[in-house]
């Protein structure tokens, strides 16, 4: 009876963290999260809410099963849809799952439409909002992401920062300082942790019947989604028309994005693609990326991500857009911010040929720990 009693004491004390993922590189940054939250098993639940923002059905095994999460309590089925359309729906979909599950607070990572939809529903019904990857910025309001970070970072209660000069822009903001807690970067606790794992390149290629020139074995790994770059057949083009360039003198290998394949087809591009050293893939899994990351030559990219693993592997990075929200990949890292002139993109990658490009070094608190302090504070603040 006495045991019976002290374990309904125990369930009645027991927390519910709600921890949400909308897109792709969500799972990446909330993977370590939920493992280190699992060791407090005792004290909370990680509530798992995918919002289905971007969701590949094809590669829902890989991620899982990759990255060990576990499956969502809840998939919301959201789906594609404009910005206004998508967030709304967010909305509409997360709020009654709040109701029922009565959080001690609700956990968003990163800087897509379901960080800032989440957020807004948790903070409106007074529950306390988290927020990994706070503090990030490129100072380019013409960017969605940006909107939603400046947005997400007003609301919370709890920021997490990834670099210092993050915590600089909070505090310029007027964000409290005492809510701002510099803790390092979740998404490389997970590269960290796989890397041992990632699959090599070869192999990748292998799988989808892929193979470079006879005799190459090096290259250029090359990502390419963001709307700016993708959505207008001028940029587009223009851009392809620069890596096909490229691929004469170094084969790039190009996981291409569905958005990209369909701006692709649309703008009458598939033939040049086909007629350069240019091995298309369709969107792979973590460990197959991080396997392609670990070997390149270089990266060329548009993604945030990339620049930040890049940095943390030592790997040459361009990035192909005008700014970063993650200037510490520059100034201590891997990474240049080529834009997307083809002259100065040329340049540049002649450069890392020549010199191998810059060597950096890994930031302050990228050591694979960043969840764990991150949840240490958590335990302090919310689950007591």
């Amino acid at each position: 009876m006495q045991s019976q009693n002290s374990e309904n004491r125990l369930l009645m004390a027991k927390k519910t963290l709600v921890c949400v993922v909308g897109a792709r590189p969500n799972f990446m940054k909330i993977a370590p999260i939920i493992r280190e939250l699992q060791k407090l098993s005792g004290q909370v639940t990680a509530y798992l809410v995918h919002t289905g923002q971007h969701y590949d059905h094809s590669m829902k095994a890989a991620f899982f099963q990759q990255l060990q999460i576990p499956e969502p309590a809840v998939d919301l089925g959201v789906g594609s849809g404009s910005h206004a359309e998508q967030t709304a729906t967010i909305m509409l979909r997360f709020e009654p799952i709040l109701d029922q599950v009565q959080p001690c607070a609700v956990l968003v990572v990163g800087d897509v439409n379901s960080t800032i939809a989440c957020g807004l529903v948790a903070v409106k019904k007074h529950i306390p909002v988290i927020h990994v990857e706070a503090g990030l910025r490129s100072g380019d309001r013409t960017m969605p992401e940006e909107i939603n970070r400046v947005l997400t970072d007003q609301i919370s209660d709890s920021l997490f920062t990834t670099e210092r000069g993050a915590n600089a822009n909070l505090l310029r903001e007027g964000v409290a300082s005492e809510r701002v807690h510099f803790v390092g970067n979740v998404m490389i606790d997970t590269l960290r942790g796989h890397l041992q794992h990632a699959v090599p390149f070869s192999a990748t290629l292998a799988a989808y019947d892929k193979a470079m020139a006879s005799g190459q074995n090096e290259y250029a790994l090359l990502t390419l989604h963001r709307p700016a770059n993708v959505d207008d057949a001028v940029v587009l083009s223009r851009l392809l028309h620069t890596l096909v360039s490229i691929s004469r003198k170094l084969p790039i290998v190009f996981p291409v994005h569905p958005r990209t394949v369909q701006r692709i087809n649309q703008f009458g591009l598939a033939e040049l693609m086909a007629s350069a050293a240019i091995v298309q893939l369709p969107p792979v899994g973590y460990l197959e990326m991080l396997g392609l990351l670990q070997t390149a030559k270089m990266v060329l990219t548009d993604s945030g991500g990339l620049q930040e693993e890049t940095t943390a592997l030592g790997v040459p990075c361009l990035t192909l857009r005008e700014n970063t929200e993650r200037p510490i990949t520059v100034e201590q890292g891997t990474n240049t911010v080529v834009g997307t002139n083809p002259e100065q993109i040329a340049a540049c990658v002649d450069e890392v040929l020549a010199t191998g490009g810059k060597s950096g070094r890994v930031p302050e608190y990228w050591d694979g720990h960043a969840a764990e302090r991150i949840v240490a504070i958590i335990e302090r603040l919310y689950l007591r």
